[in-house]
């Protein structure tokens, strides 16, 4: 059996390269390498089961071929940075949307079985019930990017019920961890090490969300693939997040710790009235997870300690 993850260079994608290699007789990475980093891989060189191919998956005739013999594509691929939607949308157009695009069309070229896409939790906006089940209704993106993973979600049900290609929808909360060069603790370290003595906070550090640890996420995904393999539904959406959330405010008072530093005076930005910390900002998020939970799967670290954790984790690299 052959799979492909797109976008396997990057943060999650190379998580998930480590953890599937053993499902699969042979793993094919796309990534055009813009976010991701060879590093991230570069422990699977050499390996029978490994094979990257660095082209972009905007443009289709690059994709001939990779997908033959394939049965399962792992489509995380995407630009994740939300606030670039908003000032750049034809960037999350093409590299989110037009991409999917292109996959679903190789995945129907070449015949594939099974696609795993890494949806977000912004597809909900601002939901109006909190913890938002799956079947929370409408979905509202305020951002470009969510309204983008929004789209693309449909356009996998339609090509599930169109061609037979079985689409496993996942909607993540904030995933961090290792490998990760974006977010709100990446930036947070990054300015304190600037200014040990100041550290703005874009918003008014009361926006409140969930985060997951990336090894809960990929152990996540890989146990919903499993059971989706033995389901007989044509696509299953699930929510994959934690139990509990926390504020802007409180990670940067776990960064100030972690670093040591004391009398830190914090400088909020809000961007809107609201105290958002940039337009399209959902500022309160938190999944309601029972589905997940009910399929004999729980995150084993909650959204506090996943922090924590990787705050230590960028502090002993730095």
């Amino acid at each position: 059996m052959y799979a492909v993850v797109t976008g396997g260079a990057g943060f999650i994608g190379s998580h998930l390269v480590d953890r599937v290699q053993d499902l699969f007789e042979k793993i094919i990475i796309v990534d055009n390498l813009s976010s991701g980093s060879i590093e991230n891989i570069r422990h699977h060189f050499g390996k029978k089961y490994f094979s990257l191919e660095t082209v972009d998956l905007k443009t289709f005739k690059d994709l001939d071929k990779i997908f033959e013999d394939v049965e399962s594509v792992f489509h995380y691929a995407a630009n994740p940075e939300v606030r670039v939607s908003v000032f750049n949308p034809k960037t999350h157009f093409e590299e989110n949307l037009v991409s999917t695009f292109n996959v679903l069309e190789a995945c129907r070229k070449f015949d594939v079985k099974y696609i795993v896409f890494a949806s977000t939790s912004t597809v909900y906006g601002d939901a109006k019930k909190i913890p938002t089940p799956e079947e929370y209704y409408p979905l509202e993106p305020i951002s470009v990017y969510g309204c983008c993973k929004l789209a693309c979600e449909n356009l996998l049900i339609t090509y599930s019920k169109l061609y037979g290609i079985r689409s496993l929808i996942l909607r993540y909360a904030n995933v961090i961890g290792p490998r990760s060069g974006h977010g709100v603790i990446f930036d947070f370290i990054n300015k304190l090490k600037n200014d040990p003595n100041t550290l703005e906070i874009l918003g008014d550090g009361l926006q409140k969300k969930s985060y997951i640890h990336v090894e809960d996420a990929v152990d996540a995904t890989i146990h919903l693939y499993k059971k989706f393999l033995s389901s007989k539904k044509d696509y299953e959406i699930y929510n994959v997040g934690n139990d509990d959330w926390i504020t802007v405010k409180e990670i940067a008072d776990i960064v100030v710790k972690e670093m040591g530093l004391h009398n830190v005076q914090y400088s909020f930005s809000p961007a809107t009235s609201d105290g958002r910390g940039w337009l399209g900002d959902v500022k309160f998020m938190l999944l309601d997870i029972s589905k997940l939970k009910s399929t004999g799967w729980s995150p084993k670290i909650g959204s506090e300690q996943a922090v924590k954790s990787v705050v230590k984790y960028f502090l002993n690299r730095f």
